[in-house]
């Protein structure tokens, strides 16, 4: 509890010690002097602050808000008891100290809930530490330059991404990704920032500013995700504004209507009091707090617990339509398959195996592509980039280079078709890439791509929890396309597209869907930029640490685990199903309420609970969403 609540909870206190007092007091003439200050120092010490509020909002001409109705209410039921000579104020400082136990009970649910996430997210380096002289030396990590060596004691968190220079250890990265089992690092391993160095002492490179880092990143997302509002947010913001300033006319019609009926036209006694009670009870009752608290509090709950998994999630609006997907598009390589591609076989012409690996793999040197990775790997030996001039890429055909001296294609069949090339087809399943050596071919190569472990669970996962339909798009061949879908259980594939064709595939695949249907896309957020930004809802798998991801995404899942596709979906529609039951318990409950007050039958202690205490349980049921499981 903080120190506002702390004050809140004295005041509390207090005003109840006076109300007990006063109450206790007998309702003689010789006593009043003694019960009414009692009465209105425990409402003042209770109410100030609502008072003061209220105050502020009429002078700056936007009195519409539970404030004012609290104050009108309350002041309200006092100049009413004075006026009848009752000498009950007790309803009035009733109402304003259960609102405030309320108010104060709502305050340290948020504030749970907001230390609950922080501390999972707590992944901000203080300082990081530089060597100098042989003396370790802390510093801001904004004043690391890119190339420093940095040194990572046991149990201090890597402040900066980089490489590993020396010592190997375990990295702790449940804050990042959620997961429990600790991560290996080992000289030449990449390490991102936010992880927790659990043994080994470490050297680190650094390959990033700070700012540019993960853990920056990370945390400029989570925090900017609030301010990107769901419909439900923005409904309930809207009803708010039209809700509030409508029952205070509506509170006003019924303390000035029905007695003008009574008296003027029926002939019958005014009853000024008894509809000024009325309209002071529909004021308490009408207070929006429960919609207003609640529902933002739920859509932050739900991205909080979705933080937890190592889902993050950029905001409530996407939480939204996550919980609407009925179809996951899925990219292959890098998603579906681990991208770790390995040579299986070279069927030649001419030349022997190790030259036509060797000839591929030059023509490939200046590509980050996984398949350019695996040739040079598989040429097992270092590559003189000399020997190679005048590399021209053509998207998702391949390459073309000079070779010494001669023209080198390297590519698939679109490649060699475009140069008139005959080539062999191969009967082997995998990616094949063809080779032709001034203008004749000279063979090809076999590349088969690994399936990551889980992802065919991942995806009955996702029929299980009511996605209709799983696609596959991939630049791939038609043959190795068809074989993972086949053994995923994914239902439609194409294949051997190009980048801009699986926007057009998306496109297509977007007009099929209804209304309210939803289609994800699943990529490695580094290739897929235009198709995660056209899908209704892009995810990001295995992104952590890239920029590309995160800018890309509108969902950045923290490792590669495929399972957490279906338990973003599961948490997403558990969050909109909080925020519909708030919804649906609080109107309802009002309304009934506010009906009641109108007819005479609800009285103070009736308003204390549709305001009080329905924001009590809308709250409660709102921090459910932090719970993922």
């Amino acid at each position: 509890m903080n120190k506002k609540q702390k004050k809140m909870l004295v005041r509390i206190i207090i005003s109840a010690l006076l109300l007990i007092g006063a109450s206790i007091i007998p309702k003689t003439d010789s006593l009043k002097l003694v019960r009414l200050p009692l009465y209105l120092a425990a409402y003042l010490v209770i109410g100030y602050d609502i008072l003061k509020k209220a105050a502020k909002g009429v002078i700056n001409r936007r009195p519409f808000d539970e404030n004012f109705l609290m104050a009108v209410a309350t002041v309200g039921a006092i100049a009413l008891a004075v006026y009848e000579k009752s000498g009950d104020f007790g309803e009035a400082v009733s109402v304003m100290l259960f609102y405030q136990i309320g108010e104060l009970f709502q305050s340290y649910a948020v504030g749970k809930s907001r230390r609950s996430i922080t501390s999972l997210m707590d992944i901000r380096p203080d300082y990081a530490n530089i060597e100098k002289d042989g003396n370790i030396e802390k510093v801001d990590p904004d004043e690391v330059p890119v190339g420093s060596i940095i040194v990572v004691q046991p149990g201090e968190k890597i402040p900066i991404d980089g490489i590993v220079e020396e010592g190997q250890s375990s990295l702790n990265t449940a804050a990042l990704t959620g997961e429990s089992m600790p991560r290996d690092a080992r000289m030449g391993d990449a390490v991102i920032s936010g992880c927790i160095n659990m043994t080994g002492v470490l050297k680190i490179k650094t390959t990033k500013e700070f700012t540019e880092s993960t853990v920056s990143k990370i945390l400029e997302l989570v925090e900017n995700s609030s301010s990107r509002k769901s419909r439900s947010e923005n409904f309930i913001s809207k009803f708010a504004r039209i809700y509030t300033p409508a029952v205070c006319f509506s509170a006003l019609a019924l303390a000035i209507i029905p007695p003008v009926v009574r008296g003027l036209i029926m002939g019958l006694g005014a009853e000024w009091h008894v509809w000024i009670y009325r309209a002071l009870t529909f004021l308490v009752i009408s207070c929006p707090c429960a919609l207003v608290i609640s529902i933002p509090l739920s859509f932050f709950a739900g991205l909080g617990g979705a933080s937890r998994e190592g889902v993050l999630i950029k905001g409530s609006n996407y939480l939204e339509t996550l919980s609407q997907v009925k179809t996951v598009a899925f990219d292959k390589t890098g998603t579906l398959t681990k991208g770790v591609f390995e040579v299986n076989g070279v069927h030649h012409n001419k030349l022997v195996n190790e030259k036509l690996l060797e000839y591929a793999a030059l023509a490939e040197c200046s590509s980050s592509h996984p398949i350019a990775k695996s040739l040079m790997q598989a040429c097992g030996r270092q590559l003189d980039r000399d020997r190679v001039s005048d590399i021209k890429e053509i998207s998702g055909n391949g390459v073309t280079a000079i070779v010494d001296g001669m023209k080198v294609a390297v590519g698939n069949s679109k490649l060699m078709k475009s140069l008139n090339i005959p080539y062999l087809d191969c009967h082997c399943v995998g990616t094949i890439v063809h080779i032709a050596i001034n203008g004749e071919y000279a063979g090809h190569i076999v590349i088969s791509d690994v399936e990551k472990p889980g992802v065919k669970l991942a995806i009955s996962e996702l029929k299980r929890v009511g996605v209709e339909k799983t696609v596959m798009l991939t630049g791939d061949a038609k043959k190795v396309a068809d074989r993972v879908a086949a053994d995923l259980g994914v239902d439609e594939v194409y294949s051997e597209l190009l980048p801009g064709d699986k926007v057009e595939q998306v496109e297509r695949l977007l007009s099929k869907n209804k209304k309210n249907e939803k289609l994800a896309f699943v990529g490695d957020g580094i290739n897929d930029a235009p198709v995660l930004s056209r899908a209704d809802i892009g995810i990001a798998m295995g992104a952590i640490g890239s920029d590309a991801a995160i800018e890309a995404a509108d969902v950045v899942l923290m490792d590669d685990d495929p399972m957490k596709i279906s338990k973003a979906i599961k948490i997403s529609r558990k969050c909109i199903s909080i925020v519909y039951q708030n919804i649906v318990f609080a109107l309802g409950i009002k309304f009934l309420c506010l009906l009641l007050s109108a007819l005479g039958i609800a009285n103070m202690w009736a308003a204390i609970f549709a305001d009080v205490g329905v924001m009590v349980i809308a709250v409660l049921n709102a921090i459910r969403a932090l719970k993922t499981s």
